[in-house]
């Protein structure tokens, strides 16, 4: 799996809308500052994030970008669907709509194995965890390995 730039941007944008404990609207120039994002690729996330109901805008001198819903309800898979499209898509189709000859049929499997894997992280951790700096304890012993780290 290929995480995009749109993708990243879009969850340390919401990593620092997530952390205010006040709840106070963010301006998008605030959020492109502090997380280094260029201003009209923001612009461009926050309207798909605002268009999947992740975020809303709020007008007016104080105004900015706030969750449209509790940090605890918004996954990391519910941004990336939201700014990307389908979590593992095979040349633009998802892998149950896929079709192979008798000899390759095993490579759907392999797929949606994939898709199934990645849901088990990015279903599971929301951006309340992200904003806390806090992940689930199986999440984290995926990082621990020595190869988890090793580029292959």
């Amino acid at each position: 799996m290929r995480v995009s730039a749109k993708s990243d941007y879009a969850l340390r944008a919401l990593i620092e809308i997530g952390s205010r404990s006040d709840g106070a609207p963010v301006s998008a120039e605030e959020l492109g500052r502090l997380q280094d994002i260029p201003h009209g690729f923001l612009q461009a996330i926050l309207a798909d994030l605002r268009r999947a109901g992740i975020v809303i805008s709020v007008r007016g001198q104080s105004g900015g970008w706030r969750l449209a819903r509790r940090a605890t309800e918004v996954s990391v898979a519910d941004v990336i669907r939201a700014v990307d499209g389908p979590l593992v898509s095979v040349y633009g189709l998802r892998p149950e709509a896929v079709s192979y000859n008798d000899s390759a049929t095993v490579l759907q499997l392999v797929w949606i194995a994939a898709r199934a894997n990645l849901r088990e992280v990015f279903e599971r951790v929301t951006v309340a965890m992200l904003a806390d700096g806090e992940l689930p304890d199986d999440v984290l012993k995926l990082t621990t390995g020595e190869d988890a780290w090793r580029p292959h």
